[in-house]
């Protein structure tokens, strides 16, 4: 069995690569899915974020206004708040569906597709270096445990596989996935680049990665690249599999 972990910024090409790599035969879980089944209403992550954003982000059916709470998040700078919430829900279901996937298959290759995975790690170290008790209220931010989690989350991945391209190829397919309409354009650029701002550059991810795989748009290239690396990722995970050791 082998857990990998499939990063990059926005729009980087990870749902192309994750796509793949389940083709190959990997089990493949996607971390915005994860966050979107646990802010539906009912569960406890959406009533965290209900109370610590106000009744605003609740749209009229009850679910929560994603436009507004994105707003809020970067447009008033509330994004560690809302991530502080959603991000210790997302890393124990990862854990849980990894759990499920390796009882099932013992030489699974079980790949998380993350936008954040060092962000996750960067931001609960600065919070525990610099708590805010504004935060620690709203989204228990400071929690040994919670901060235990989230820190360590690097290491609960045997590989990181980091996807880069240069930042103005990501904000064009991200503008092209979310802007159809010309004149939403230059608002999805706008948004494009802020997020990008608030995601490690792609030097400081692949210094930390085990892969690399740049993709400038040769879709051809980066299926061959991704072959070639599923061969290792599964070799290794049928060794690990036999020794019955992820050591």
């Amino acid at each position: 069995m082998l857990r990998v972990g499939l990063t990059g910024g926005l729009g980087s090409g990870k749902s192309t690569v994750a796509a793949q790599l389940r083709s190959l035969g990997a089990y493949v879980i996607e971390a915005d899915e994860l966050g979107r089944e646990l802010m539906r209403p009912g569960q406890a992550v959406y009533e965290e974020i209900v109370g610590a954003f106000g009744p605003e982000v609740v749209g009229a059916d009850g679910r929560l206004d994603r436009a507004r709470l994105a707003q809020m998040a970067f447009g008033e700078g509330r994004l560690e708040e809302l991530n502080a919430i959603v991000h210790p829900g997302v890393i124990a279901a990862q854990q849980r569906w990894m759990e499920g996937v390796f009882s099932r298959d013992p030489a699974a290759v079980a790949v998380v597709e993350s936008a954040l995975i060092f962000e996750v790690e960067r931001d609960a170290k600065a919070r525990a270096c610099h708590p805010s008790g504004k935060d620690k209220d709203a989204a228990k931010v400071g929690h040994p445990e919670v901060e235990r989690l989230l820190a360590d989350w690097r290491k609960r991945f045997d590989h990181i596989i980091v996807l880069t391209a240069p930042d103005e190829l990501k904000i064009a397919r991200y503008v092209e996935r979310v802007a159809k309409d010309p004149e939403k354009r230059a608002a999805a650029v706008a948004d494009a680049r802020v997020r990008l701002a608030r995601q490690m550059p792609d030097a400081e991810k692949a210094a930390r990665a085990d892969f690399v795989l740049e993709n400038t748009g040769d879709l051809e290239s980066l299926r061959a690249r991704v072959g070639a690396l599923w061969v290792h990722l599964r070799a290794e995970s049928n060794n690990q599999a036999s020794s019955g050791s992820l050591e």
